[in-house]
């Protein structure tokens, strides 16, 4: 199965979850984030870099609980009009 490309948009919004998870983390490091949400460490530094722009629901829901963000919050703000805030 070949996979198509990601579009501007699609990579903008995963930047943008990026930098949402990576500020929400604050001053937590980041293995133990993703120890928290049951993931590995490198899984959460593509994620946050946005190298992973497209994570799994799953992941990300876990990453979110173990940050205490609501996905109602995620969604919002990752949306390309919406300001990214912690």
């Amino acid at each position: 199965m070949v996979r198509t490309p990601l579009t501007p948009e699609e990579r903008e919004r995963g930047e943008r979850l990026g930098r949402l998870l990576r500020e929400a983390r604050g001053g937590r490091s980041m293995t133990e984030v993703a120890a928290s949400a049951g993931i590995s460490a490198e899984t959460l530094r593509k994620i946050e870099t946005g190298r992973a722009p497209t994570p799994a629901f799953f992941t990300v829901a876990a990453v979110a609980g173990a940050l205490g963000l609501s996905m109602d919050r995620l969604v919002e703000s990752c949306e390309p009009s919406a300001p990214v805030a912690a």
